[in-house]
């Protein structure tokens, strides 16, 4: 179990044991991560991983702020996916205000959850690959990431923290041509894709690095808490898009894969596959795009368009009002989870009627993951860790907060 802001004390050691620290600042933890280990020569035999050292208390202050103020702080906890925090949040609040999201507005939230997907998935690789010595990867699919990003300008006007997507629909329409330019990234992407597996997985110092390494059984991961790609490759066959859709997820046709290895290189793989497989739902959703408007018809909750806003008394007044005093939200709790590229976000929400939630709480993925480190870790190699963390792919934010 992660612990806060206390060193564990290793007992029973008999002369025998060392204990080392890895981090705060070791490359090899992402971060700010502290872990405690305890070796036998080389071989693990406990983790005690520390957090809190990224601590922002963004839970606490959600309590201060308006709803549709909330919406910039969930761009911070995972800078990677903000995109899928946004929509998570925004779903939650939806369901208690009770809003119909028109279908354009879902189908581009599908779009851009699927891009923030993929520029997560290749944060990872590139990170992953260099963590076990591949250095050329890592160029190669910040390549691509630089385009996604580019597409998140160009739509959001921002390039990580895009707080694109509002409580009622999105921020704004996409501007002239921003579908094609998605359309000219899909059609180049997957040969990328073949490009990342052709220089690592016959390779064979990652293979050796990789296969029977971090090994975490299916019955482990769902003991743990675990979600997302890890709990995939150790076998079980769950994924909140097509189990529980949401935002329109029940129209898009998509494999979802899976491993029984439960290995470092089965969730290298899955993610591989995973990527292809948003290239799919991303095309549909280019294809089948309805018309039609991006916000819900709610003038006391969502803001008017800019033009509105500068020619109606009405509309100036209305947003007048949402910015400077909010919207109430009807007294009740709700919990919304959606599946991002780490695993499962969730995120449960009361309200007290009032304009202010009175609890936000963020379930992420990365800290029941991180739980999971000593189990996949003991009895290996202490420079086997290093490829486990990489593979388990967690984000410090998520798990501080």
């Amino acid at each position: 179990m992660a612990t806060v802001g206390t060193t564990p004390e290793i007992t029973n050691l008999g002369g025998q044991h060392m204990v080392l620290n890895m981090g705060p600042q070791h490359p090899a933890t992402h971060g700010v991560l502290r872990l405690v280990v305890e070796i036998d020569g080389e071989v693990i035999v406990k983790i005690r991983p520390e957090i809190g050292y990224l601590h922002t208390g963004i839970e606490k202050t959600c309590e201060a702020k308006f709803y549709q103020q909330i919406v910039p702080l969930t761009d911070r906890i995972n800078y990677l996916d903000p995109l899928a925090n946004n929509l998570c949040y925004c779903l939650a609040v939806e369901r208690l205000l009770g809003l119909e999201i028109p279908e354009r507005a879902q189908w581009i939230r599908v779009l851009l959850t699927e891009l923030s997907r993929l520029n997560s998935h290749l944060v990872w690789l590139g990170t992953h690959a260099m963590d076990i010595g591949a250095l050329t990867v890592f160029l190669y699919t910040f390549r691509e990431r630089e385009e996604i990003l580019r597409l998140f300008e160009a739509v959001a006007g921002q390039r990580m923290m895009t707080s694109y997507f509002r409580i009622g629909g999105l921020a704004m329409e996409p501007p002239p041509g921003w579908f094609d330019r998605v359309q000219a990234f899909l059609n180049i992407f997957p040969e990328k894709i073949d490009e990342y597996s052709n220089l690592l997985t016959g390779n064979p110092i990652f293979i050796n690095r990789l296969k029977g390494v971090g090994y975490l059984s299916g019955a482990d991961a769902v003991a743990l808490g675990v979600t997302g790609p890890p709990l995939r490759a150790s076998g079980v066959d769950f994924d909140l898009r097509r189990d529980m859709p949401y935002s329109g997820y029940e129209k898009f046709k998509f494999e979802v894969p899976t491993s029984t290895e439960g290995d470092t290189w089965a969730r290298y793989v899955i993610r591989l596959v995973e990527m292809r497989e948003s290239v799919k739902i991303i095309q549909q959703a280019l294809d089948g795009m309805p018309g039609g408007p991006i916000k819900a018809y709610a003038p006391k909750i969502v803001l008017p368009d800019r033009e509105q806003m500068k020619t109606g008394m009405e509309s100036l007044i209305h947003h007048f009002k949402i910015v400077t005093d909010g919207f109430p939200v009807p007294a009740g709790e709700v919990y919304q989870g959606i599946e991002c590229g780490h695993g499962q976000i969730g995120y449960y929400v009361v309200s007290d009627g009032t304009a202010k939630p009175y609890r936000v709480h963020m379930r992420y993925p990365s800290f029941p993951t991180l739980q999971a480190l000593e189990t996949m870790c003991k009895g290996r190699l202490i420079a086997d860790m290093v490829a486990v963390i990489g593979s388990i792919d967690i984000v410090l934010g998520e798990i501080d907060r």
